[in-house]
């Protein structure tokens, strides 16, 4: 999988791993929504799992606006609004812009190093294919986000935690509107999973990019995959799926404390509200609703 550059990019590409390059970055700002900036917005590497490392106090960034310009279909090329890659080490990243990407296979928010602690303040939007809100495939210790996550595109999840590893993460309300776009997907263990208010999609069954291969999914609200596990789990509101097919709360891992407090809902023909295939989740207390038609 390969990563466009971004308008602004710091790299450190010294293959020996004495070399290191140290950053406090504030203030980035990159395009606007009547022209978005092409490629990644803000991009900050290392130079891999082995090489040169770069250390970051602080990422700050205000509005980003960024579209890559990738062609529909490319399983291996990818972008983000703001991209932390292989080899950098940052202590805490604030959005405190919106950030929104428009095209096929932008990121919003990516993570491939190691961050302490990731805030973001306001809006993120993802309007392209495979755009997915915040995905993670390495190491963050706290994730908040203050500020809806919501997708337009076909296969735009809102919320993945691919690999690595994730202790909290926090979200205000995650919306997606098409095909395969899931709401919360989670592929490896995290601590805690907040949610103040709702996890809702509207789409149905669709291809998305899933790590370089074009993969069938289903827009399923809450999705824990084989290998996801779940401490605690608290959505304030409710876990809603409007499309056909989908399931509200799909768990294939394992959720130990789950509390629902406005209910889950399956509004769409053919969908169920809960789908467990591995082992058992609490529902004692929580509404379940599914559609009859």
């Amino acid at each position: 999988m390969y990563v466009l550059q971004g308008a602004f990019t710091l790299w450190n590409q010294q293959t020996d791993s004495n070399v290191t390059i140290s950053a406090h970055l504030v203030g980035l700002k990159a395009g606007s929504d009547k022209k978005p900036v092409q490629g990644s917005g803000i991009f900050i590497s290392g130079a891999g799992d082995v090489g040169g490392r770069l250390d970051v106090d602080m990422l700050e960034t205000g509005e980003i606006h960024s579209n890559g310009g990738i062609k529909q279909g490319t399983p291996d090329l990818i972008t983000g609004g703001v991209f932390v890659v292989y080899g950098a080490h940052v202590k805490k990243v604030v959005n405190r812009g919106p950030v929104t990407t428009y095209g096929v296979n932008d990121m919003v928010l990516d993570n491939w190093g190691i961050v302490n602690e990731w805030v973001a303040e306001d809006r993120i939007t993802s309007h392209g294919p495979s755009g997915i809100g915040f995905v993670n495939f390495n190491e963050i210790g706290t994730l908040r986000i203050l500020s809806n996550i919501e997708t337009w595109g076909i296969g735009a999840r809102g919320f993945n935690l691919y690999d690595g590893s994730l202790k909290q993460a926090e979200f205000k309300r995650i919306v997606t509107h098409a095909n395969a776009s899931v709401g919360i997907q989670v592929s490896r263990p995290l601590g805690s999973l907040v949610v103040h208010e709702d996890i809702e999609t509207f789409g149905g069954e669709g291809e998305s990019l899933v790590k370089g291969v074009i993969t069938q999914l289903a827009a399923d609200g809450l999705s824990v995959k084989e290998g996801g596990e779940i401490d605690q789990v608290e959505i304030g509101g409710r876990i809603v799926t409007n499309g056909s097919n989908v399931r509200s709360l799909h768990v294939q891992g394992e959720i130990n404390q789950l509390t629902v407090k406005g209910g889950i809902f399956a509004n769409g023909s053919g969908s169920k509200a809960v789908l467990i295939e591995n082992g058992s989740v609490p529902l004692n207390g929580i509404e379940i609703y599914e559609a009859t038609k």
